[in-house]
């Protein structure tokens, strides 16, 4: 096995170490010179590119367009919702000055002082402002509604503690935002896209998740409403996976921006927001990847099927590449990604291993003697298992092989999560469960100050109220008050 694999600690020795080798190891990301921030490699922005292109078409099926905002920022647009300044105030980055000059005393460059901007801006920690802003120009009548629109984009906020992908001070996401004629449209809106999200993570990222309800102290600032989707690690730690905001009219009075509805009377728009960023990396490491590197499900695997041929000579190799050449045609008329492997500089037993690392979902081995036997070797990457399949229809065989991965991946994770679900009705029990950890269901009265005590207690937040959980009256484990219903509670990325 190759050096990389043997060096890679042991998820049951240290969770967290495991996550920052394999990122790096398997050529995923790594620290760049700026602090906090990181650089994304071609593998790991080749994952990123399939998760845009997935999500970017469940987006216009829904009738949203993408469009392009400023990354900078005017400072006093900030301060025009209180809410939302107080909170990004402490992650942004102000950009005060525009020119260098060389140091009289050849220090080398310093900020001109004659250049400060009139107004400082703030690098983006989130469009809505300077959005909301530009909609008070596009939106007139009802006629102009509902607005739709989505941008691709980076945004920084000044992170303290950073980890590659999970919390980084500068990241990639997309953030929705649209406006709306009415409350129950905007509303609507809102579960809508948060539903887009449950469903991508379910069916490309094998991910499951808990749709809910954020509590008011873990709404996004300037929100009426935010809907999440919540997954859980396999070290039993929730992640917060994707959020769908419901922001009222607070936007549209801050930066003024009306209608004139079928009534013919002037009243401001209903708004959204939703995002989901480069975070769902992580998400899919932490989730599926094992002690041998990572695990990536086939529907956003860049290379779904590795062929690597065995052969000692020349001849050999030519034979090989006959047989494989077609497959290769084959499998590629059916949308499957294939790298056939047939460079001479890497031994096939380094191949093998990194690919594992790599997550590669299914790996074909072919030699003479499989020619001859018309069969051809295959693991797949989840199970590590291997067996022999005919070299008939090969391609067939894969594409339903890659389904079964598939599915497989995700009946995993979802076991897990359900083996790590826990109801409890004590103080005791809570504290007990969450050291352990996992989602424990229990009984919270409802108040900010209940939540703040169990979370300076025991670290542990609510990940949201269940949007499909049940009625069912009891008492805070904390409090004793009274309780209408279970929420989940976790610590969390």
């Amino acid at each position: 096995m190759a050096k990389e694999l043997k060096d890679l600690t042991k998820r049951a020795e240290n969770y967290s170490q495991w996550y920052n080798e394999l990122v790096v190891k398997a050529d995923l990301a790594e620290q760049s010179a700026v602090r906090g921030c990181m650089v994304i490699k071609p593998y790991g922005y080749a994952i990123w590119e399939k998760m845009q292109r997935c999500l970017d078409d469940m987006f216009k099926a829904t009738g949203v367009q993408n469009a392009y905002f400023p990354l900078l920022i005017p400072k006093s647009f900030l301060s025009r919702e209180a809410d939302h300044v107080e909170g990004f105030a402490k992650e942004c980055a102000v950009v005060t000055h525009y020119r260098l000059k060389n140091d009289s005393e050849g220090k080398g460059v310093v900020v001109d002082p004659e250049a400060r901007l009139e107004e400082e801006l703030i690098i983006r920690p989130t469009s809505e402002t300077i959005i909301w802003n530009t909609y008070r120009n596009w939106i007139n009548s009802y006629r102009d509604l509902p607005l739709l629109v989505n941008q691709w984009c980076n945004v920084f906020r000044w992170e303290m503690r950073t980890r590659l992908f999970l919390r980084t001070a500068e990241f990639l996401w997309q953030e929705g935002h649209t406006a709306h004629a009415t409350r129950e449209e905007a509303q609507q809106k809102a579960i809508e896209m948060l539903n887009v999200y449950a469903d991508f993570a379910e069916r490309y990222m094998a991910l499951p998740v808990v749709k809910g309800v954020k509590t008011a102290n873990e709404r996004f600032a300037g929100a009426l409403e935010t809907y999440t989707i919540e997954a859980m690690m396999q070290d039993g730690k929730a992640l917060q996976s994707g959020t769908s905001h419901f922001l009222g009219q607070n936007f549209a009075k801050a930066f003024d921006v009306k209608f004139i509805n079928r009534e013919n009377q002037l009243e401001y728009v209903w708004a959204t927001s939703w995002g989901v960023s480069t975070r769902l990396m992580g998400a899919l490491i932490m989730t599926h990847s094992d002690d041998n590197g990572l695990v990536l499900p086939p529907h956003l695997a860049p290379i779904q099927v590795v062929i690597v041929p065995i052969y000692k000579n020349n001849d050999q190799l030519a034979d090989i590449d006959r047989v494989v050449n077609p497959i290769v045609d084959a499998l590629r008329k059916r949308g499957i990604s294939v790298k056939y492997d047939n460079a001479d500089n890497k031994r096939p037993g380094f191949k093998f291993a990194d690919y594992e690392l790599k997550g590669v979902p299914v790996r074909l081995v072919l030699g003479p003697k499989d020619i001859e036997n018309g069969t051809v070797e295959i693991m797949r990457r989840d199970t590590l298992e291997k067996h022999a399949a005919p070299l008939e229809n090969i391609d067939a065989y894969v594409a339903d092989l890659l389904e079964q991965i598939q599915q497989n991946i995700y009946d995993k994770a979802l076991a897990h999560r359900e083996s790590m679900t826990y109801t409890v009705d004590t103080w005791d029990e809570f504290t007990a469960q969450i050291e352990r950890g996992g989602f424990v269901l229990a009984h919270w009265d409802g108040t900010t100050e209940t939540e703040e005590k169990i979370k300076e207690l025991t670290k542990a937040t609510i990940r949201c109220i269940p949007m499909d959980g049940k009625d069912e009256p009891g008492k805070c484990v904390l409090t004793g008050n009274p309780s209408p219903r279970r929420v989940i509670f976790a610590r969390n990325y």
